[in-house]
């Protein structure tokens, strides 16, 4: 589906901004904040989530309690929804109820049409008929109770066995940060509705592009190289050279490139920044492998810079035209708000271990606002031109690999970054992963191409939602 498919299949045959730190102090620049104020949320620009927050309970319920002071609840529950007003900056609560009766949550069904998903807090027993009510609406539900909320889990486990795809989940915890992680795939089911992807190519994948937005709403769009081109010429001079200056000077090491081959990805860089704000997009890509080798990359430059400097905004740069890669992106930045590394896997059973390397490493991987790891500017180590960072990233940091194929299936696995090798083989940013399955399986397992997409922590819970949701079948490569 991609121009470089020839390349992936032949490699898959043979083988088979606010937060700084001092290392990446040139990375997030003046010429990025402007791009960075512009979005509600990592992968988002146009609007927040809308979410509707309805506890339910009854005047005659018994259990915890009689009398139980439904309104005093609810307080208390608001109270844990304030300390979290940071990660949930993004989300309206567009219904807000206490709803203890089935004919209130009747009247509710039309706004309830409207809103991204709903979050139902249980408060006490007898609530069925109510839930019910809700349920009949068909949006994505997370159900959460508090130990001593009620009985009615007891057939939830049922319930969610007849749906055919599921429209609820359930949390049964004292965790109360479960809240949080309850809204996430609310927020990647609103982001790729809204996420707009430009492919810079010679070639479309029509019948692909038209599935993803049938079932998930996103925008495909073919860009033409004319168009970038003439961004890129329009880039005044003494912006692509204090571009260039910052991230030489916030590189622990510039190894082979010189001044003016940073000058000229700066320059590309911040064309791809017009880019994005004119077509308000949230993801660019290119075949940098195919069809765009020769008339971007070794006429103008790589765009690796400019896809890094996306990244590192809180937008998203992806290499090689994988359109399924930039859509696991959105996923990722919508589920917990950090951007995915696209990497070509090595695999080492020896260790029980996989490798993943690309050239193009992201400093920013805990998100736009979190620290970002150092850093080398370096070439491509294949073509042995261009400019690309060279990332180290952060040893002991739980990740999850994922990759969405196609609009059905989402394959992933999970593990712990144990080394940032810095060796002259392979791609130029790499980090070892000590899988949390089993390396043989995994690559007896492995299907759908080379390319897989790495974020820091273990999502598998925040993927089970989405999953569960959307009617995607979830795949532990490793198991």
């Amino acid at each position: 589906m991609q121009d470089d498919i020839q390349r992936r299949d032949f490699l898959k045959v043979a083988a088979v901004g606010s937060g700084l730190c001092a290392a990446g102090s040139g990375l997030v620049t003046r010429g990025a904040e402007p791009a960075a104020r512009k979005i509600i949320s990592p992968g988002c620009r146009k609007s927040k989530v809308q979410v509707a927050r309805i506890f339910i309970g009854t005047d005659r319920g018994l259990w915890p309690k009689p009398n139980l002071d439904l309104e005093g609840e609810v307080r208390l529950y608001k109270a844990q929804f304030e300390k979290m007003k940071d990660e949930l900056a993004d989300v309206d609560f567009v219904v807000d109820e206490l709803v203890t009766t089935p004919q209130q949550a009747a009247a509710l069904k039309e706004r309830l049409a409207q809103v991204d998903g709903v979050l139902v807090i249980h408060l006490n027993i007898g609530i069925s008929a109510i839930l019910h009510e809700i349920l009949s609406v068909g949006k994505p539900t997370v159900f959460f109770a508090v130990p001593y909320s009620g009985h009615e889990w007891c057939r939830f486990g049922d319930l969610l066995r007849q749906e055919d795809p599921p429209t609820m989940e359930c949390m049964l915890t004292t965790d109360y940060g479960q809240l949080a992680v309850a809204i996430r795939p609310f927020r990647a089911i609103h982001h790729l509705r809204e996420a707009k992807v430009l492919n810079v190519t010679t070639h479309m994948p029509v019948e692909y592009c038209d599935a993803i937005k049938e079932k998930f709403g996103t925008e495909i769009k073919h860009l033409e190289l004319d168009r970038v081109i003439a961004a890129y010429n329009a880039v005044d001079d003494a912006a692509a050279k204090t571009e260039a200056d910052r991230w030489i000077q916030g590189a622990k090491q510039v190894v082979e490139p010189s001044e003016e081959d940073v000058v000229k990805s700066c320059r590309l860089a911040l064309a791809f920044e017009k880019l994005m704000d004119e077509e308000e997009a949230t993801v660019m890509t290119a075949a940098c492998y195919g069809s765009m080798h020769k008339p971007l990359c070794q006429t103008y430059a790589y765009p690796c810079v400019g896809f890094v400097r996306l990244n590192n905004m809180g937008l998203g740069g992806i290499c090689e035209s994988d359109l399924q890669s930039a859509m696991t992106h959105i996923l990722f930045q919508g589920l917990v708000g950090r951007p995915g590394f696209v990497s070509d896997p090595t695999m080492d059973e020896s260790t029980g271990s996989i490798i993943l390397a690309h050239c193009l490493g992201t400093p920013k991987m805990d998100g736009p606002n979190g620290p970002a790891a150092p850093y080398k500017l370096r070439t491509v180590m294949e073509r042995q031109e261009g400019v690309v960072p060279q990332v180290f990233m952060r040893k002991g940091e739980r990740v999850t690999q994922a990759k969405l194929v196609g609009t059905d299936q989402l394959l992933y696995f999970t593990g712990t970054i144990t080394d940032a090798p810095d060796v002259d083989r392979g791609c130029r940013t790499k980090a070892t992963v000590k899988l949390d399955g089993d390396a043989q399986k995994l690559w007896k397992n492995w299907t759908a191409g080379l390319h897989r997409v790495t974020c820091y922590g273990d999502v598998t819970k925040e993927l089970e939602l989405f999953c569960r949701f959307t009617g995607t079948e979830l795949v532990n490569e490793a198991v």
